[in-house]
């Protein structure tokens, strides 16, 4: 009877059995036609993002939804792959899809536990999961995962399988792959992690959200040491790499820097071009844009803008505290509190908001986002001395719950401020137009806005040179002798009411070369020039600079430019005097790659001398250098030829009325740079604010690394320019002219000025001048 019981028992389990094999086969036969093909494993084409470089092949800018780089199986680092076997899959390379031991582990482990607390997805699962089906917990799901794992199995080698593996999975942080996941939380090559930091990625895969050692630290660190352990169980790695691996510090990325050279600006301006060219496909198809940026000269054109608006605004003086936390939660000592309030109010760089949580005259104490906490005092407090005075009001004074900006000086730690001012600063190549640096305001996450390329502000008297190379052309020699003496001019010359234009000094200099006035900036000789050629010929002058004459009215205040201009627009106009007279177009982008590094288009710029049309007489782009060096020989920019002691250094200061701008437009003869400084919201930037004590500083910082190991440069003299010996204030000179205009063109009426210029009386020059 118990024989029979068994054998029935028997039976009905092979019975059991084979009907389960039987629907196992069914579900198997009827299953396996309907799964996907796997063009997506065999032609992978990941959404690689758009990506900006600059001329020397520097990371700029990414754009696109996922953050993705794709990295050849034979490129990733071993220690990469052997973190990833001993956190996902150690035995990947000896099963067939399906680790049955694992799975055995796993069931156990869970039955133990008493609830599901372990998987034992395989990497080949994953990838069949992350290609092809969802994250749903279903038998289905389950089942047809691993039907999809066994044809991938079949269909493709195992560093196939785990090439699409290291590519594609999520990381966190808009990461895909451990190529960006390398880049996005350490700021490094692959290649260049240390054994903690694979570790810490490998771990990432499981739970990227909870193990992100930017948001989840402490969980991200536990998992981090269990990948260790298991690396060292299984021997890919020795006893003493594995105790430095334990102890070694992260070296996270910090804050919102995302690449090593700042130049926000020109990639945003590469990615409106991409995304006019291709539209969506810009951001998925893996173009790479190279741009004409030399990466040093970027660095140090933003790093001279930033100094020179620190210390406009340190000049200015402190302004108070940004804002204010809760007292209650100040009160609270929750740090974690204090760091989301801290999260709507946005680093800048090396300027990081902060909340001071103890202040007295002798020290300030502040709680930093990520939850550092500095003390701050001596130098460091030397800006906002009189801030933390009880003397202020509590919306003014530096007090426990004050937020406020902090940095890093040579000196330490420092409370600083938020500069209001903007700048804009652009270098480009005269010779071809190629832009070399470009930094469009303080900051780019303050404010998108290029004032490079879109601020239309008034250039004052850095336009000057523009309409004294009109001038020239007119006959009018550097040598003619015009009066710097009060004008009233009429309101039908200035498209207004009556004018009665001043000097910056207030003052007036009487008779003076055409070469010293510009050298001095004088305003009214400026103005009696233009009179002389006439306001409509200079407009019509302007194109050959690349300046749309509508933007310039033609009225006498034209001398003082009171029209607009962009700084770029100064740039490819001082260009034409820098290269002798080309009209080259500026240009940012040098060649467009697709993912496979095949050139797609590239610029052909306009040369000097070669292809670039010829728009201003050589005589005339000499001429004009030679007095703009005398701008900075003695003039109103004398003070960069104290500092850089160059001879081949050319330029010209500009400030508008009320010194709402402040500009200065140089040059040698390889490169052109602009610096402009003003507020968004036009208003005076202060007294004594003027460009030569503003804006060129900025220029000078540039300058003397850009130009740090180039060769002088002397501008050769052009066929059809005369010389002649002039005896002036400072001692005899040579001056140059046109042959046809060795002295003034006697039909503009302004008289001598040149090598006879003495033999006219001074009396009769007055008269032709009022």
């Amino acid at each position: 009877m118990t024989k029979r019981i068994l054998l029935i028992a028997l039976g009905a389990l092979i019975g059991l059995v084979l009907v389960t094999a039987g629907l196992v086969f069914f579900a198997v036969v009827i299953t396996y036609p309907r799964l996907p093909a796997l063009n997506a494993l065999t032609d992978y084409r990941p959404k690689i993002p758009l990506r900006v470089y600059t001329a020397d092949r520097v990371l700029i800018g990414e754009f696109g939804e996922e953050r993705r780089a794709f990295t050849p199986i034979d490129q990733v680092p071993q220690l990469m792959k052997q973190a990833l076997l001993a956190a996902e899959d150690e035995r990947f390379y000896q099963h067939g899809g399906i680790d049955y031991i694992g799975v055995a582990r796993a069931m156990v482990g869970n039955i133990v536990s008493g609830h599901s607390q372990s998987g034992a997805s395989t990497i080949t699962m994953q990838v069949a999961r992350n290609f092809y089906l969802s994250n749903e917990k279903t038998f289905t799901r389950k089942f047809n995962e691993a039907l999809l794992s066994f044809k991938i199995e079949h269909n493709l080698s195992k560093d196939q399988i785990l090439e699409l593996y290291i590519n594609q999975i999520y990381l966190g942080q808009r990461a895909y792959g451990f190529t960006t996941a390398a880049q996005t939380y350490f700021g490094k090559d692959l290649k260049s992690l240390s054994i903690a930091q694979y570790a810490m990625l490998a771990g990432l895969p499981k739970a990227p959200s909870a193990y992100n050692p930017v948001v989840n630290p402490k969980r991200a660190a536990l998992r981090q040491q269990y990948v260790l352990r298991r690396m060292h169980e299984l021997r890919f790695i020795t006893d003493q790499q594995y105790q430095e691996a334990q102890q070694a510090p992260l070296e996270l990325r910090r804050g919102s820097l995302q690449y090593a050279v700042h130049a926000e600006y020109i990639a945003e301006m590469a990615r409106q071009m991409m995304v006019e060219r291709y539209k969506d496909d810009a951001y998925t198809q893996g173009f790479s844009v190279y741009t004409t940026l030399d990466s040093r000269q970027q660095n140090d054109g933003y790093q001279a803008l930033r100094e020179g608006l620190f210390g406009y605004d340190a000049r200015h003086g402190y302004r108070g505290p940004e804002g204010f936390v809760d007292a209650a939660l100040l009160a609270s000592g929750d740090e974690e509190a204090l760091d989301d309030a801290l999260s709507d109010t946005s680093d800048y760089d090396e300027l990081r908001a902060a909340v001071v949580l103890a202040a007295t005259p002798q020290s300030v104490t502040v709680f930093l986002k990520g939850g550092e906490k500095l003390q701050i005092g001596g130098d460091g407090l030397a800006f906002v001395r009189s801030a933390i005075s009880s003397k202020n009001t509590p919306a003014a004074r530096i007090r426990p719950g004050a937020i406020v900006r902090v940095k890093q000086g040579p000196k330490g730690w420092q409370i600083s401020q938020l500069p209001q001012v903007e700048g804009a600063f652009v270098a480009m190549d005269p010779q071809n137009g190629a832009i070399r640096s470009l930094v469009g305001g303080f900051d780019f996450n303050r404010s998108h806005f290029n004032h490079v390329t879109q601020a239309m502000r008034q250039p004052g008297s850095s336009f000057k040179p523009f309409i004294y190379s009109a001038a020239l052309e007119r006959g009018v020699t550097p040598a003619t002798l015009i009066n710097d003496a009060p004008l009233v001019i009429n309101p039908e010359q200035v498209g207004g009411q009556k004018w009665e234009p001043q000097n910056d000094d207030g003052k007036y200099m009487g008779m003076m070369t055409v070469r010293n006035a510009l050298t001095l900036s004088r305003n009214l000789v400026s103005i009696r020039i233009l009179q002389s050629v006439g306001a409509q010929y200079a407009q019509q002058f302007l194109p050959r600079f690349g300046l749309n004459p509508k933007d310039h009215p033609a009225y006498l205040t034209m001398a003082l430019g009171a029209g607009s201009v962009t700084p770029l627009q100064m740039a490819e106009g001082y260009s034409v005097f820098a290269n002798t007279g080309y009209r080259v177009h500026s240009y940012f982008v040098d060649r467009i790659e697709d993912s496979r590094g095949r050139v797609l288009a590239q610029t052909q710029p306009e040369v000097a001398g070669q292809n670039a049309k010829r728009t201003l007489d050589a005589r005339n782009a000499f001429v004009m250098s030679s007095m703009l060096h005398d701008v900075i020989r003695y003039g109103t920019a004398a003070r960069a030829n104290k500092a850089l002691g160059r001879p081949d250094l050319y330029g010209k200061t500009g400030t508008t009325n009320d010194m709402r701008d402040a500009w200065f437009a140089g040059y040698q003869p390889n490169l052109v740079a602009i610096t402009w400084v003003g507020f968004d919201q036009p208003k005076t930037l202060g007294r004594g604010e003027y460009g030569g004590r503003l804006a060129l500083p900025i220029w000078i910082n540039f300058m003397s690394k850009a130009l740090r190991d180039v060769p002088v440069y002397d501008y050769p003299v052009p066929e059809g320019i005369v010389t002649q010996t002039i005896d002036t204030s400072r001692g005899p000179q040579t001056e140059y002219f046109y042959n046809e205009y060795t002295q003034t063109n006697p039909e503009l009426g302004l008289g001598g000025g040149d090598g006879g210029a003495a033999a006219q009386p001074i009396d009769e020059i007055k008269d032709l001048l009022f």
